[in-house]
């Protein structure tokens, strides 16, 4: 059992910077070998993904989010990172922290509200 809680959240304007967490309740060998992901929902949209690291540190960005966010792990301290830089309107939504163990499972956390205003 994984349990993720995201924090950092909260209100910028337009050009901003926000620095995501999410801490994660588990074993240490289980964070240190499962690959971690951020995704997001607007209102109205469906959840997308916007970044992921590998077990092995290999990150994988949305088209949005190149350049503009960086995705990293701590594993001795079992977190997950987002900073965001140059934030968008359009970047405002429901930010949630993902754990993968294995192929056949996935741990959800409960989200952190990001809104950008222009």
């Amino acid at each position: 059992q994984v349990r993720l809680v995201e924090s950092g959240g909260g209100s910028v304007q337009a050009g901003g910077s926000l620095r995501l967490s999410c801490a994660a309740a588990a074993s240490a060998s289980i964070f240190r070998a499962s690959a971690m992901g951020w995704y997001r929902q607007a209102p109205g949209k469906q959840r997308e993904l916007v970044a992921t690291i590998s077990s092995g540190g290999t990150p994988y960005y949305a088209n949005f989010a190149k350049g503009r966010f960086a995705i990293s792990r701590d594993n001795a301290e079992k977190t997950l990172y987002l900073q965001m830089n140059s934030l968008k309107p359009e970047d405002t939504a429901v930010y949630y922290c993902r754990c993968l163990p294995t192929a056949n499972s996935n741990y959800w956390g409960q989200g952190t509200q990001v809104t950008v205003s222009s």
